[in-house]
């Protein structure tokens, strides 16, 4: 088998074996069919003339130019049975992909604010997340993030109206704008997260410099990094993530579209990887970066010709990296050993 073929199998493998997604936004699973029919059952009005007119607008020249029209976009999600729906959709997709357990991200403050109750949202992800299990036994969790532009208090407000279902969620995160919001603006409300018993998360070093992944570590007590990637701007973060074993949420496509990196090519995902950060690969918003698990796995492929043995390792630290017990990551591991024993 020459080269060629060796990197053609390692593909195909990455995209067949079972893996875990640890960072995607539920509301940024919204796709414009969806999108449009919501609206309709709504009775909402979008200001796109249709599902193409939507899809053209994704053309992003920063992260904030995403999320004015990713907030927009939100406002046709009403209902629990609209957020349930939102759910299916999402894991169907990811099933496809071979996905077999999610940790997903979503966004209350983004529903509350427009007058939708925490519970609605909660309420309907979770059916979702059932009626997924059932129907394709995809695994799923789901966190939920603080939006970082927004204030202290209205956090703790959050947190305050989540405390009752407490057992239904199943860790913290911190997400939106990056620049000028620092992890170190809600220390008091991750001490809190971590009082409740939780794990946390936070975004960091995506837009914003490596010390903002330094204060997610040290302030926030976050166990993984959503994205990292900025983390090359200063080796000894780079050293601190390799030694202490902190896993890297990396979402290829989205930093492109976001224009973190130029290209694929000059992303830091295989530098990283190669100098022994816990490295894993996931979608981030895929409706509107270009695609899911296995379409982001093709881009890093394309980009790297990584052999199949970096591919294993890779969907290794996925469900290393997962908020599930030990038993639990030991039989994924084993299904996923089998898939390259067999065929690598």
């Amino acid at each position: 088998m020459n080269a060629t073929q060796d990197k053609d199998v390692a593909l195909e493998l990455a995209c067949r074996m079972p893996k875990a997604e640890l960072h995607v936004h539920i509301e940024g699973t919204l796709e414009p069919d969806l999108a449009f029919a919501l609206a309709r059952r709504n009775g909402i009005t979008l200001p796109y003339a249709d599902e193409a007119a939507l899809a053209a607008a994704y053309d992003f020249d920063s992260l904030q130019s995403f999320l004015d029209l990713y907030y927009a976009c939100a406002d046709v999600l009403r209902t629990a049975d609209d957020f349930r729906d939102l759910m299916l959709a999402y894991l169907e997709r990811a099933a496809a992909d071979n996905v077999i357990h999610a940790e997903i991200f979503f966004d209350p403050q983004t529903h509350t604010a427009r007058g939708i109750t925490y519970i609605t949202v909660l309420d309907g992800l979770e059916e979702g997340l059932r009626l997924g299990r059932e129907r394709w036994g995809i695994s799923g969790r789901l966190i939920l993030c603080f939006l970082r532009h927004l204030s202290e208090e209205d956090a703790f407000a959050t947190l305050a109206e989540a405390e009752p279902w407490l057992d239904r969620i199943h860790g913290f995160g911190l997400d939106s704008s990056e620049k000028g919001f620092p992890p170190s603006k809600f220390a008091r409300v991750f001490a809190r997260c971590r009082e409740l018993g939780k794990p946390v998360v936070a975004h960091a070093g995506e837009e914003g410099p490596p010390e903002y992944i330094s204060e997610a570590l040290d302030l926030l007590g976050s166990q993984r990094i959503d994205h990292g990637v900025r983390a090359v701007d200063d080796p000894t973060v780079v050293a601190r993530l390799i030694r202490e074993g902190i896993p890297l949420t990396v979402c290829p496509l989205s930093n492109i579209r976001l224009c973190v990196f130029p290209t694929m090519e000059q992303h830091t995902l295989a530098g990283l990887l190669a100098a022994g950060a816990k490295v894993t690969v996931n979608s981030d918003d895929p409706a509107y970066f270009g695609g899911y698990m296995n379409d982001n796995i093709r881009a890093v492929q394309a980009a790297f010709h990584f052999d199949a043995a970096t591919w294993q390792s890779i969907a290794r630290n996925s469900f290393e990296a997962s908020f599930v017990d030990e038993a639990q990551k030991a039989a994924w591991i084993k299904r996923l050993d089998a898939v390259f024993a067999v065929d690598g």
